[in-house]
């Protein structure tokens, strides 16, 4: 059995937690005892949110809809075809027809990478957050 410590995914607090690692697998969590923030305790998305990790409904791949099936495609194909229609929606519409709407379940960090794609790259301010609602 293996201990592995990380910060919880699902808000924006930042418990420290130790995923419960045996065989390749996680099989549990557990709080960390010293995080200045969560100080031992989780909340139940904490405790069992990790459970959804080795589903087998869980998408591996990127996947395209193609003569109206969705079918895998290469994570180069999925990308190539985002970055070409932001690309044509900026050219044909202006910078402002598109929008991020950002999420207090990713880090500051991951925020931050997001608000400043749509900034220089897309070239719009239209950038909001979940928790302002």
């Amino acid at each position: 059995m293996e201990k592995i410590l990380t910060v919880c995914p699902y808000c924006g607090t930042g418990c420290g937690l130790h995923l419960v690692v045996e065989n390749g697998r996680v099989t549990g969590v557990e709080p960390d005892k010293l995080h200045p923030v969560n100080e031992g305790e989780l909340c139940l998305k904490g405790y069992f949110g990790f459970e959804h990790i080795h589903s087998g409904d869980r998408l591996t791949t990127p996947l395209l809809k193609k003569e109206g099936r969705f079918v895998p495609v290469s994570w180069e194909e999925a990308l190539d075809l985002v970055a070409a229609r932001l690309t044509r929606i900026k050219e044909e519409s202006g910078p402002d027809a598109f929008a991020l709407f950002a999420s207090a379940r990713a880090t500051n960090e991951e925020n931050y990478i997001a608000q400043k794609f749509a900034r220089a790259v897309m070239g719009t301010n239209n950038v909001d957050h979940c928790a302002r609602l």
